[in-house]
């Protein structure tokens, strides 16, 4: 059987960011894909927005994790010549209780140590004149990336630091080790690999693989859900050039507008949790009706959308941890300290700020890793 010093499952942004990390800190390492490429699942369907970090708790891995990875995508960015754009955002109010609600953004963004600028309405029109809105924050540091450039590059750091990333290679399940014993991963085709650290970064798929590790209790390993987000692009072209978020009022942010590096304006995503109970149940496919909705949430702030100018563009789903009737939890990167396997790491529920974060979190687990 074929041993290595480490392996990671999923190849997806923070799979390979994990990988990149494990094998520049000098471990023999290997990121095993069940599909034909790299970024297949929730990194190919995502906004491609660069988080700022304005949203999260303070103190939480959230918060820390994607201050700390927004800082090193941007410098990756600038050294592998991965095309992305700094081009900051706008978070707008259209009423009283909304201009609150962007004063405890701003004391929030302060606290995680995110600038951002207030502007009143005039301000904010000087630099977007379509926009309508009595106040806005102006997030500076917020940007947007080609996904799949930034995944290249990792995965070309992770090779020039001797990791591989081995394709078309399922793992089914494993049994963990105990006392120092290597884990011995199962993979779809019959083969067998061992390494004394494993990672399981499964995005969509983790929660359902952890309960297949033979050897860690059940309790440990959290319920998944799927919530879906449909995205609808703007035919013509975009009035904007910075991303548009209305003032946050629960855990969905609301109808956003982003820009791809092409200037191409998109809407989402929405929030649709799904009633499936596993990732191959979940069908993709954008429903034209749903656009309906975006036009009235988009309309307070720019007034001038015409009708029916919103395409079905794609959707992607959160990879959640919690039903619709509980808070948003933390990111769980889940080692030894929380489940006592030596040498396993779990990452669950690594949605949104998860590809900003990225590379932060490769960091953090292979500190843990030389910790334990």
């Amino acid at each position: 059987m074929e041993r290595v010093d480490a392996i990671v499952i999923g190849a997806g942004a923070v799979g390979l960011a994990v990988g990149r990390a494990l094998a520049q800190a000098g471990h023999e390492t290997i990121v095993l894909e069940a599909e034909t490429a790299i970024g297949q699942g929730v990194s190919s369907r995502n906004s491609e927005v660069i988080h700022a970090g304005l949203y999260y708790a303070p103190g939480s891995l959230k918060a820390r994790l994607c201050v700390r990875g927004k800082e090193m995508l941007y410098a990756l960015c600038e050294s592998h010549g991965v095309e992305h754009r700094n081009c900051g955002k706008l978070v707008v109010a259209n009423s009283a209780q909304e201009a609150e609600a962007l004063k405890a953004l701003a004391a929030r963004a302060a606290t995680n140590g995110v600038a951002v600028q207030w502007l009143d309405a005039g301000e904010a029109r000087a630099l977007e004149p379509a926009l309508r809105c009595t106040a806005a924050l102006l997030s500076p540091s917020t940007g947007i990336v080609d996904s799949h450039g930034l995944m290249l590059a990792l995965q070309g750091d992770l090779e020039r630091a001797g990791g591989m990333v081995a394709l078309a290679s399922r793992v089914d399940g494993a049994v963990l080790g105990a006392r120092g014993e290597p884990h011995v991963l199962r993979l779809a085709d019959g083969s067998e690999i061992a390494a004394g650290i494993v990672v399981n970064s499964a995005s969509l798929h983790a929660c359902q693989l952890a309960r297949r590790f033979d050897g860690l209790a059940a309790e440990h390993v959290p319920e998944p859900s799927y919530a879906k987000g449909n995205y609808y692009a703007l035919t013509g072209r975009s009035p904007f050039s910075r991303l548009v978020y209305p003032a946050p009022a629960d855990a969905w942010l609301g109808v956003h507008l982003t820009l791809d590096l092409g200037g191409q304006a998109r809407f989402g995503p929405d929030l649709q949790w799904l009633d499936v109970d596993s990732p191959e149940a979940i069908d993709y496919t954008v429903d034209p009706r749903r656009a309906d909705g975006f036009y009235a949430e988009v309309r307070r702030y720019w007034p001038e959308l015409p009708d029916g100018v919103l395409a079905p563009s794609y959707s992607g789903v959160r990879p959640k941890i919690h039903r619709p009737d509980q808070p948003a939890p933390d990111f769980r990167i889940d080692g030894p300290e929380r489940h006592g396997v030596g040498g396993l790491v779990n990452l669950f529920g690594i949605e949104s700020p998860g590809l900003t974060s990225a590379m932060a979190i490769g960091e953090l687990v292979a500190q843990r890793v030389a910790q334990a």
